[in-house]
This record gives structure tokens, sequence and C-alpha cells, in this order.
């Protein structure tokens, strides 16, 4: 599952967000774990230096961007994302280059806190809590019957 990180999951980590943190991490650790493929977009690395030099210090805002550098893939923002994020409904066009980025990138999931504001989002959007609640039902739903039968071939 490819899923998209919104700025609020990572803050939540990097700065130890209570109580969102708890939630978030899991979904970063399903990411680090291979459950999941997480990806960011390129501009939320410039907002999460901004945000956490304000909270904390430079040096806390660089190792937090070296993290998600070494952690997750990043997806560019072209002319052609900015211009699909100015037509999207949506009022937040911080949000609206997130849905048009997710679209162009492949993405089945967009992950944030604040789903409200991704509405308008042909990309499926999910809290942290949605898509640990999809993993967990995906490891308890046993393989489909013909799966299950090349498995045991294969094994």
């Amino acid at each position: 599952m490819n899923v998209l990180f919104d700025l609020n999951v990572i803050l939540d980590v990097v700065l130890n967000r209570q109580p969102w943190v708890v939630e978030s991490k899991q979904v970063w650790d399903a990411h680090q774990t291979g459950r999941i493929f997480g990806r960011l977009v390129a501009t939320e690395l410039t907002n999460l230096f901004y945000i956490a030099r304000r909270v904390t210090d430079t040096a806390t805002a660089r190792t937090a961007v070296r993290t998600c550098l070494e952690t997750f893939d990043v997806l560019p923002v072209d002319q052609v994302a900015l211009r699909d994020a100015d037509s999207q409904p949506g009022v937040d066009y911080e949000d609206n280059v997130l849905i048009a980025v997710a679209v162009a990138g492949g993405m089945n999931v967009i992950v944030t806190r604040d789903a409200g504001d991704f509405e308008h989002s042909p990309v499926e959007v999910l809290t942290p809590a949605e898509l640990l609640q999809r993993l967990a039902e995906s490891v308890a739903s046993p393989p489909s019957e013909p799966a299950a039968r090349f498995a045991h071939r294969a094994g």
C-alpha cells in the first residue's frame, strides 16, 4: 500500500506531540517494517524545517529533515502538480498540492489527522487510527482460497 504522509503525522513523531504521537509513530513504524510504503511531498520537508526550527532549534530541525530523507521516498512538486492543486475545490492550497501529488504518484492513501480537509480527494484519506485498523484487519484476514492453495504448493 502506497501511503502519502501529511505533515501533521510527521510532526507528531518528530516533535513528540501528545497524544497523537502514539498512533502516528505506529504508522511511521509500519513504513519502516515494510507493511506500507510511505512517501512525502517535497514541500513538506521545507515546511517541516520551518516549523521544527520555530518550535525547537535549527539543529533539531535539520535532524528532522535528514531523518525523513533517510526514511521516506520524496515525491516531487512540479508546475503540473501546482496547477492541478490550484484547480482543486478545496480551500487549502497546501492540502490540494498533497492531493495532486498523491494522484500523480499513484498513492493509495493519504494519512492525516485532518481528514476533513481532504473531503474532495480522489485518493482515499485515512487518519492514523483508521490506517492502523486497516492494517490490523489485513493481518487478521486469512488468505483467499486460491492464494492459500498457491501458498501451500509453493511451500
